[in-house]
C-alpha cells in the first residue's frame, strides 16, 4: 500500500507542477522593467512574456500587444517557447499514461507488472517535461512568471520522481529447495 500512496502523490504533484508550467507560459511577466522618468505620474512597467509585451501605467491601467510575427522575435524568445510547448505537450502525454497505471485505475488490471511499467514510464514523462519547462526558465531574466514556472517545473520533476519510485523493487526468485532424501549410515562396506 506504501507504493500506491507514493504513486498517487507523485502523480498530484507533477499534476500540479504541470498546471502551474501552463499558467507560467501564459503569462506575460517573463522579463520585467519599469521607467520612471522625471514624474512620477508618467512610471511605468514594462513586461515581456512568450506570446504578448505589456506595459502597465501608474495608474493602474495595462495594455499588451501580441507579437505580430514569430520570425522576427529573438533566437532565446522562439527557444523558450518551444521548450514550454513541448513540455506542456509531453505532461499531457505523461498524464494518460501515468493514469494507466495507477494502481487506484481499473485498466491492465490482468497484468499488474505492465500497469506497473506505465506508471513508471508516465514519471519519466514528467521528468523530462519538467527538465524542458525548467530549461525554457533559464533564458529569461527575472519576472513573476519565472518564478512560476520554476516552482511548477520542480514540481513536475519531483512527482514525476515519486511516480519512477513507486515501481516495487524486483524479488529475487531462487529455485525452490529441494529436499534430498537423508542417506542411511554407511558401514563402510559399500563398493562401487
Amino acid at each position: 500500500m506504501a507504493s500506491g500512496g507514493l504513486q498517487l502523490l507523485g502523480f498530484v504533484l507533477a499534476f500540479i507542477g504541470w498546471i502551474g508550467i501552463i499558467i507560467s507560459a501564459a503569462l506575460p511577466q517573463w522579463k520585467m522593467s519599469s521607467y520612471a522618468g522625471d514624474n512620477i505620474v508618467t512610471a511605468q512597467a514594462i513586461y515581456e512574456g512568450l506570446w504578448m509585451s505589456c506595459v502597465m501605467q501608474s495608474t493602474g491601467q495595462m495594455q499588451c500587444k501580441v507579437y505580430d510575427s514569430l520570425l522576427k522575435l529573438e533566437g532565446s524568445l522562439q527557444a523558450t517557447r518551444a521548450l514550454m510547448v513541448a513540455g506542456i505537450l509531453l505532461g499531457l502525454i505523461a498524464i494518460f499514461v501515468a493514469v494507466t497505471g495507477m494502481k487506484c485505475m481499473k485498466c491492465m488490471e490482468d497484468d499488474e507488472v505492465k500497469k506497473m511499467r506505465m506508471a513508471v514510464f508516465g514519471g519519466i514523462i514528467f521528468l523530462i517535461a519538467g527538465i524542458w519547462a525548467r530549461g525554457g526558465h533559464n533564458i529569461f531574466e527575472f519576472g513573476q512568471a519565472l518564478f512560476i514556472g520554476w516552482a511548477a517545473a520542480s514540481l513536475t520533476i519531483l512527482g514525476g520522481a515519486f511516480l519512477c519510485c513507486s515501481c516495487p523493487r524486483r524479488e529475487t526468485s531462487y529455485p525452490p529447495t529441494r529436499a534430498y532424501p537423508k542417506s542411511a549410515p554407511s558401514g563402510g562396506k559399500d563398493y562401487v
